[in-house]
């Protein structure tokens, strides 16, 4: 298979349309707009393809939400506020169990903030982002390669689980450029008696979010949670990186990740024994990863592109097990590898001695 060098937004896109994306709807915000750019020029080149600029990121949601209905594979993409303006429909494609990719290239915040690279939606998309009981799948690539397979594997677990899935990446993720290549998509199974057939297709069916019988709500509710507790189950992913004979663990996603691991490499070579653990699902989060790797290391260091969100998500999994320090930077500063090196060996001096400034 080969390679071809492509920038981060249209890496979206071209996996979308080749995992059988046929709707996509959005509204133009930096640092996203290659993305819909892309899609406007070629999704209406492969049959049944269609492509809407509409007037609004409310808008586009709910056009979104009802092509899912008829069974089309749909994405909308945005960036941090644009999100926000979705939150609604969002929760209304979970309460319906309608599947779809929603695609955030965040930027600084809060409120309309800048067009730099942030991590400040981690809570947005890993607390639901909506009102009510439900969740979204998050996946968190740091490379463009990722950018290419978790597209692909999004449009999968939205079907599989018939749930809303989000790629959480940021201005970086979007405008970088790196080599590729694109996976073959598996062959989509969706049963046709979950799609809306129109006038004439057999027995009405409803498709529906308002179900005004508390106790009917109630029972909805719990069909849902348990179907989260099964992604809780399966779908957790992660990856280490130097942490077999490490006594120290950043943990960080994204481009943070990418930032930490040039850090440790610097740092390993003063001699400090440190290694990385990258969570690819912010949500379901490794807790269980996590937890075990407690057992051997005691020492967690959290590094965000915040002031500080995804750190929340490493307590509750470590619960007391091992201490953990952070370091977050917000409003779309990006630290170097250098920088972060420097405040890690900081922070491992006070713990095992010293250590030179790097």
């Amino acid at each position: 298979m080969n390679k071809v060098l492509m920038q981060g937004n249209k890496i979206i896109g071209e996996a979308a349309i080749r995992a059988g994306c046929r709707f996509y709807a959005g509204y133009p915000i930096t640092p996203q707009n290659e993305l819909p750019e892309y899609m406007a020029e070629n999704l209406r080149k492969v049959e049944g393809g269609v492509f809407i600029q509409s007037e609004s990121e409310i808008a586009a949601i709910h056009m979104v939400t009802g092509a899912s209905a008829a069974g089309v594979r749909v994405m909308t993409s945005s960036s941090s506020p644009g999100i926000s303006l979705k939150q609604e429909g969002i929760s209304s494609m979970a309460a319906c169990e309608l599947p779809g990719v929603i695609v955030n290239i965040m930027r600084g915040g809060p409120g309309l903030g800048n067009i730099r690279p942030a991590q400040g939606d981690y809570f947005q998309a890993t607390r639901g982002g909506g009102h009510g009981d439900y969740r979204t799948i998050v996946l968190a690539p740091a490379t463009c390669q990722e950018l290419a397979d978790l597209t692909m594997d999004a449009f999968d677990l939205a079907d599989d689980y018939r749930t809303p899935v989000m790629i959480l990446a940021d201005g970086m993720m979007g405008q970088m450029m790196e080599p590729v290549v694109f996976k073959e998509p598996k062959p989509r199974h969706y049963p046709e008696s979950y799609k809306l057939q129109g006038a004439g297709a057999g027995k009405s069916k409803f498709i529906r979010g308002l179900i005004l019988d508390q106790l009917e709500m109630e029972e909805h509710n719990w069909k849902l949670e348990r179907k989260y507790q099964v992604i809780v189950q399966r779908e957790p992913r992660h990856e280490t990186f130097k942490l077999d004979d490490a006594d120290m663990a950043i943990v960080a996603y994204g481009t943070a990740a990418r930032v930490a691991k040039g850090a440790i490499n610097r740092l390993r070579n003063e001699g400090m024994m440190i290694g990385l653990v990258r969570p690819i699902t912010l949500w379901p989060f490794p807790t269980q990863a996590l937890r075990h790797l407690s057992e051997r290391i005691k020492e967690f260091f959290v590094f965000e592109m915040s002031t500080g969100q995804m750190v929340e998500d490493v307590r509750l999994a470590l619960q007391g097990y091992a201490n953990i320090d952070f370091h977050g930077r917000p409003g779309g500063v990006v630290p170097t590898p250098v920088e972060l090196a420097n405040v890690i060996a900081r922070t491992y001096q006070k713990k095992n001695g010293n250590m030179k400034q790097l």
